[in-house]
């Protein structure tokens, strides 16, 4: 959804684009109308998931009685089902596709490639080797996960950063850099998981492969501070980062300060990436495919911040719903159902790059 705040600006008659919504104080919101259509309905698709996964397990409830308990009408026992056991999982959901939808726009910006994600770049994989040091070295508990997976994303970031600077960043050596640095961690993953005893073998497997099983409020608290303040933050530079898309010559040109934006967006969508991994395990290829499908929605040029966010959680809602049901009684790890559809959409997307000349 693209929003660019202006002050006093009165439209000539006749101009086309976006319409501006007049708030007091002077101050006009310029909105797309497909941009905003599209994200009231991923917000209203993002509802409706979050009600349908809550009644989806063993003991099915209706929708309604989902959406009854939630307002405190509910049984003693749909209470506890929703609200202590079902309701953490889906909020964890919710957060993570969008940490990682907005964290994917952000790169994809940034870099001005479509192949500018975190999954590919590196940073998901920083996370792993930090967690799995954790899990396997320090026999740490889940907090103590949380944490590695969190410093080891950052210093990832910061090394890729570091490497690929050379009086700026540039987007392509950002995504060679980025995937040099991938393939050295996986590396290190697989050195790590040899060293492994069973159970620390077992034990990193699973959280490997990323999963919303078992998630309650302790993850829900943390992701959901790391989010409230990065969204505000980085929905702020949206119209910088608009125009970092022309270029940098042209950023300066209109007063951005491009490298300081760039490293501020960069490091908010590190964090947010971290976060998510932390919360529940490298889920791939959300950050990849959400904000190229909002654009392609949107029409729109530029991040498409919010609308991106949006599509990540539905993407990963609906990868976690079919992680449930779609398989009969085996349920799968989210992370394998969205590694299933990203690789086939990543082929799609090679291809249709290729064809356009882009790559």
């Amino acid at each position: 959804m693209t929003v660019t705040a202006t002050v006093n600006d009165t439209p000539r008659k006749g101009r086309s684009g976006p319409r501006p919504l007049r708030l007091p104080g002077g101050i006009a919101l310029r909105v797309e109308g497909r941009a905003l259509a599209v994200g009231l309905l991923l917000a209203a698709a993002t509802l409706a998931l979050a009600v349908l996964l809550i009644g989806t397990g063993d003991f099915e409830i209706a929708p309604w009685d989902v959406v009854q308990t939630l307002l405190g009408n509910g049984t003693p026992a749909n209470d506890f089902i929703v609200n202590d056991l079902r309701l953490p999982r889906v909020l964890v959901a919710l957060l993570v596709g969008a940490a990682l939808g907005m964290a994917g726009a952000v790169f994809q910006s940034v870099s001005r490639n479509p192949l500018g994600s975190p999954d590919l770049l590196g940073f998901g994989y920083g996370s792993v080797v930090g967690a799995l040091v954790v899990i396997i070295l320090f026999k740490g508990d889940a907090n103590e996960v949380a944490v590695g997976a969190l410093i080891g994303g950052l210093l990832a970031g910061a090394a890729v950063y570091l490497l690929a600077y050379k009086q700026g960043i540039q987007g392509y050596r950002l995504v060679l850099v980025g995937i040099g640095a991938s393939a050295m961690l996986v590396a290190v993953i697989q050195y790590l998981i040899t060293k492994a005893q069973m159970i620390e073998a077992t034990r990193a497997t699973v959280w490997l492969t990323g999963s919303l099983a078992g998630r309650d409020w302790a993850q829900v608290w943390p992701l959901l501070a790391v989010c409230a303040v990065l969204f505000p933050l980085v929905l702020g530079q949206g119209r910088a980062l608009r125009m970092m898309e022309m270029g940098d010559d042209a950023a300066y040109a209109l007063g951005v300060p491009v490298e300081r934006t760039r490293l501020l967006l960069m490091l908010a969508a590190i964090l947010l990436t971290t976060a998510a991994s932390a919360a529940a395990g490298p889920i791939s290829f959300v950050a990849l495919a959400a904000p190229q499908l909002a654009r392609r929605l949107t029409r729109s040029p530029g991040g498409n911040l919010l609308t991106a966010a949006l599509m990540g959680s539905v993407l990963l809602m609906v990868s976690d719903w079919a992680s449930q049901r779609a398989f009969g009684a085996d349920q799968l790890p989210v992370g394998v159902v969205t590694g299933l559809v990203g690789g086939v959409y990543l082929l799609w997307l090679l291809v249709t790059e290729r064809k356009a000349g882009r790559i």
